[in-house]
């Protein structure tokens, strides 16, 4: 199977629902440091998976860094307080922005957003020599 842009876009809803679906399942067994980190690193595996979704073509290294930016920028927005009273009023907004600026979460995105990089990277290259 080759990993042509409308493959990608196919699956990236799949993977998010699969990222999302590990991230409750860990919430429901488990309410310590498992839960915090791997909350963190599932979401921007999330947010990878929309930015693929949106950009089908990107390159993995690009994509990851975008991914890993866009966390990286919500975390900073949560300084400002504006997150934390849209989160007040919705849980759409407190799952998507959250609450308080945690500097660990800094780390913990690009550790949800590596190993898909690296994935992505050895599936296109797969795709490239299958091609060739």
């Amino acid at each position: 199977m080759s990993l042509t842009p409308g493959r990608v876009r196919l699956l990236m809803p799949v993977a998010a629902a699969v990222f999302l679906g590990l991230a409750l399942t860990i919430r429901a067994l488990d309410d310590g440091a498992l839960r915090q980190h791997s909350g963190t690193a599932l979401y921007a595996s999330m947010v990878w998976a929309a930015v693929l979704f949106l950009r089908p073509p990107l390159a993995p290294l690009p994509a990851g860094a975008i991914a890993t930016l866009c966390c990286w920028a919500v975390e900073c927005a949560q300084l400002t307080g504006i997150p934390a009273q849209l989160s007040a009023h919705s849980l759409a907004a407190r799952l998507a922005l959250g609450v308080q600026f945690d500097p660990v979460d800094l780390a913990w995105y690009p550790v949800g957003v590596a190993p898909l990089v690296a994935l992505h990277a050895l599936l296109s290259r797969r795709t490239a020599a299958t091609t060739a």
